[in-house]
């Protein structure tokens, strides 16, 4: 067993040793395939409870990371995880989409590489009190940033059953959108929808009996979470944004849960990695585009073993791209 993998072995078995900290998903590719170098700069877009930023500094003793996420508890609670690593690592509050603006206020140019593991983190679905699992009942909220005014009680009672079929149906891919949003619009007129387990008995009813197993409301609660945090506004120009920011040979990490962002992340990393984008009836390339980068891995899974020690990660697709 060579360094880096022991160390990564370390890493896990000290998780395993303490449950408060969840697992990071997809962990030994992520680390494998960003290939950190030695006084290496790096980015973590989606800092989370701080799983991933601490392997990255554990792989390499010498690299320096940036840990960025929008979640004033996440920053606390991956700050104080990461306090041994205080010489070599930055926490910023904000959001990673903001790459330039933050990396221009440290003063850094160019990253070595960067990890983008997108959505909802564990801690967040696991702080029932944050109101984004259906599992629990609590106040309609899930906020990833709670200086934003704009909560999941907002939408779910103040957008029209037009505006939540669409949202429904573009952000949650759900079948039954028309007849879920006509039961909360119908339900909010008796009394104003306030919590989780209001909006997930409200979803279960509105889907027909024989799809009415337990994870009936996931796509609607999916849908709210991503209108509320805005998550795929702009993420094709972020993407864009860590890319040009990548050093040559630099690599950039990213990690979906669902086909929306799955999708975003193949369509800006398929066009940095060709030559020609023009129209394929034209004669001669007249665009002059070159390809800025070569396709490492993607889409990578998580094992059967990893899914049965963390269910969450079924559903995780790793694609990584190096700056050319």
């Amino acid at each position: 067993m060579d360094k880096l993998h022991s160390d990564i072995f370390s890493f896990q078995l000290s998780l395993k040793n303490d449950m408060q900290y969840h697992t990071p998903v997809l962990l030994d590719e992520v680390i494998k395939n960003l290939a950190i170098k030695p006084d290496g700069v790096y980015a973590d877009g989606t800092l989370g409870g701080g799983g991933h930023a601490e392997a990255i500094l554990t792989a390499c003793p010498t690299c320096r990371l940036i840990g960025i996420d929008r979640d004033g508890e996440a920053i606390e609670y991956a700050g104080n995880r990461l306090k041994p690593y205080a010489d070599r690592f930055t926490a910023v509050r904000g959001n990673f989409k903001d790459i330039d603006a933050i990396l221009d206020g440290l003063n850094v140019n160019r990253i070595d590489g960067a990890l983008l593991d997108l959505g909802i983190s564990s801690r967040q679905i696991d702080s029932a009190e944050r109101g984004f699992a259906y599992s629990a009942d609590a106040p309609l909220d899930m906020r990833m940033d709670k200086r934003q005014s704009l909560t999941a009680r907002d939408v779910v009672n103040g957008y029209g059953e037009a505006e939540l079929v669409r949202l429904l149906k573009e952000y949650g891919e759900e079948d039954f959108a028309r007849g879920i949003a006509r039961a909360i619009v119908r339900g909010r007129t008796i009394r104003p929808i306030e919590t989780t387990g209001e909006l997930a008995r409200i979803v279960t009813e509105a889907v027909p009996k024989k799809f009415r197993f337990g994870g009936a409301p996931k796509k609607t609660f999916q849908a709210v979470r991503i209108e509320v945090n805005a998550e795929l506004d702009g993420l094709q120009e972020a993407l864009q944004c860590y890319i040009d920011r990548l050093k040559t040979g630099g690599r950039l990490a990213v990690i979906s849960f669902h086909s929306l962002e799955d999708r975003a992340g193949k369509t800006v990393f398929k066009y940095n990695a060709t030559d020609c984008v023009c129209d394929k009836s034209l004669p001669v390339c007249v665009c002059g585009h070159r390809a800025g980068v070569k396709q490492i891995c993607g889409p990578v899974r998580a094992t059967e073993r990893e899914i049965a020690d963390n269910p969450r990660s079924a559903s995780a697709k790793l694609r990584v791209v190096e700056k050319l």
